[in-house]
């Protein structure tokens, strides 16, 4: 199976993930649309990489319905989107914890069900392995990616013949990181890599091609895949 002359949709198309599964999804020969909340930087992607940009929500059940409005059916969602906000779990504000899930599990929830995919497609959720391996201060994260990869299973049945499969990465260095001061980020990110068996830390383009993977192979369904540099094996 192919991408070209497939039309693909990227929920969070506008940075780290998302841009590199358009990227790539792009230069594979789909016709691409991404679609994140805000338009300044949308348009600029979209004119790099001349695909369709449409601003959208995942919080707002209105503006997922009219980014599927207007795209129309499709062959294949890919959703990065997520708005993360943790803390300690006594002290962690509960509008934090609330974002967290509006972000990352409904924003997938509504996506799923506006979505008119063609039979064959698929819809690729991205998760993160602290579903698996949980880590201090991170308890709604780890919550809300253990109940997309829940939910990316039941949809395989319920979807069927559109075919459902999550990505779960490790630590990935894109621009979500890039609130931290810049002296830590590198120190951090430094430490991880001397752990992981691979040597070094993910990159956006390395989850970007277990996505077009499943994208374009028609028995993958179900499937939870962890890209974490060997971080579970560890």
């Amino acid at each position: 199976m192919t991408l070209a002359g497939k039309k693909v949709v990227v929920v969070g198309g506008s940075s780290g993930i998302g841009l590199a599964t358009a990227e790539l999804a792009k230069t594979q020969g789909a016709e691409v649309v991404i679609a994140s909340r805000s338009a300044a930087k949308l348009d600029r992607v979209a004119e790099r990489l001349k695909v369709t940009a449409i601003p959208a929500d995942v919080t707002s059940d209105e503006s997922v319905a009219e980014l599927f409005r207007r795209t129309g059916p499709v062959d294949h969602v890919v959703l990065t989107a997520a708005q993360l906000r943790t803390g300690p779990f006594k002290t962690v504000a509960m509008d934090d914890v609330r974002t967290t899930m509006e972000g990352k599990f409904w924003g997938a929830w509504r996506v799923a069900r506006e979505a008119v995919i063609r039979p064959g497609g698929s819809l690729t959720l991205v998760t993160g392995f602290l579903s698996v391996r949980p880590r201090p201060n991170s308890a709604i994260i780890s919550a809300a990616n253990g109940a997309l990869e829940s939910l990316a299973r039941a949809l395989a049945l319920e979807l069927a013949p559109v075919r459902v499969n999550a990505v779960s990465p490790g630590v990935i260095d894109t621009p979500i990181r890039a609130a931290m001061p810049e002296e830590a980020r590198r120190e951090m990110l430094a430490k991880t890599a001397a752990a992981l068996p691979v040597g070094r830390v993910g990159m956006a383009e390395d989850i970007a091609q277990q996505i077009a993977g499943f994208m374009t192979n028609g028995f993958a369904t179900g499937s939870i895949v962890y890209i974490d540099g060997g971080a579970l094996v560890n």
